[in-house]
């Protein structure tokens, strides 16, 4: 019974930490006010002829890590 109790709190230690990690997606509209100090990371632009969604994870100059969502162009269009 403890062993399970123990894997219990482990996992909702574990679902904390996850939660922690990865902030909750902001939506990027034009005009939105970016404090951006540095970029983690960017989604890969798929090659399609289309607009898609895309993410960037950055930190602001506080330290705090964001998530945004925006739409780009794909790169899969062709110029004849």
């Amino acid at each position: 019974m403890k062993t399970l109790i123990a894997l219990c709190l482990a996992s909702f230690a574990t679902m904390a930490l996850a939660n922690e990690a990865s902030p909750t997606p902001e939506q990027y509209t034009y005009g939105t006010k970016l404090d951006i100090a540095k970029v983690i990371s960017l989604s890969e632009v798929p090659h399609v002829c289309d607009v898609v969604p895309a993410t960037m994870v950055y930190e602001d100059h506080q330290g705090q890590r964001h998530v945004l969502e925006y739409q780009v162009m794909g790169d899969g269009c062709s110029v004849r």
